[in-house]
This record gives structure tokens, sequence and C-alpha cells, in this order.
């Protein structure tokens, strides 16, 4: 089966690893975020990158990548943060009974999507090719895959 998606990936069809690699210590929380990056992958398997991100830390505590280049650990430091400095905006602008969804950043070719987990401990991170799946889908997938 050719699929064309993956020609268009920087190293070119075939050498696409589908391995979900855990920063974290073996427990529970890693079990889970492997487990919820296997259904994000099951039903988006065009993702570019995807990772859970303990939120205080901005650590992975699971990721992959189509990308050898790809430095996840910074990727998730700096969305993390994000999510921390868009939480401040909230609380400057007086509307604390409000709650992220979603975070979307969109780029000329690719959709990246922010979803606070709840409890409010971690975040899903997802980031697409716009030319492989649109946005309602990689928000349903990110909100059935986060538990929503």
């Amino acid at each position: 089966m050719k699929l064309d998606f993956l020609q268009r990936l920087p190293f070119g069809a075939g050498r696409v690893t589908h391995r979900i690699v855990s920063d974290a210590a073996a427990g529970p929380e890693r079990i889970a975020a492997e487990a919820m990056l296997k259904r994000v992958l099951a039903d988006l398997p065009e993702v570019l990158v995807a990772a859970v991100i303990g939120l205080s830390s901005g650590q992975p505590l699971a990721s992959y990548t189509t990308s050898r280049d790809a430095n996840v650990t910074k990727i998730c430091g700096y969305n993390a943060e994000v999510v921390r400095q868009t939480k401040q905006a909230l609380h400057a602008l007086r509307l604390p009974n409000e709650q992220i969804d979603d975070i979307l950043i969109t780029l000329s070719g690719q959709l990246h999507l922010l979803r606070p987990l709840p409890g409010g401990r971690q975040l899903l991170y997802l980031a697409v090719d716009s030319r492989d799946t649109n946005l309602a889908l990689a928000r349903a997938v990110i909100r059935a895959c986060a538990g929503e």
C-alpha cells in the first residue's frame, strides 16, 4: 500500500518508526501515558509528534515522533510553558472559572494541539501535517484520547 503522506516526510517512506519512547520511570503514570499515545496512533496514524507531558516539569512521560531530528524534550518543555502562561493570562483577565479546552497553534503546513488532561497535571500534545489531517479530526481524536 502506498501512502502519499509518507513520501512528504523529511526522511522518506520506509524509515518511520512507530516506537513510543517513555522518559518517565516505570509506574502507573507512564503506563497510562503510553496507552493514551497508542490510542492516538490507532486513530490518527498520520501524527508527526505526540506526547503526554507533565505540566509542572515540562518533561514527556511518553512521546512519539516520526522525525529523528526532533528534540521532543525541548518541544514538551516549551508546550508546557505555553499552557502555564495561558493559565496565568486567564487569571490576569479575571476569568477564574474558565478552563482551557485546548490551545491551537496553526502553522502554514502543520497543526499543533495542546490539551490539558483531567486533573490538570498533564498535557496531551499532538502535531499533524495539515495536508493529511484536518482540525476537526485532530480535535476529535485528542478529545477522545483525553477521556472526554
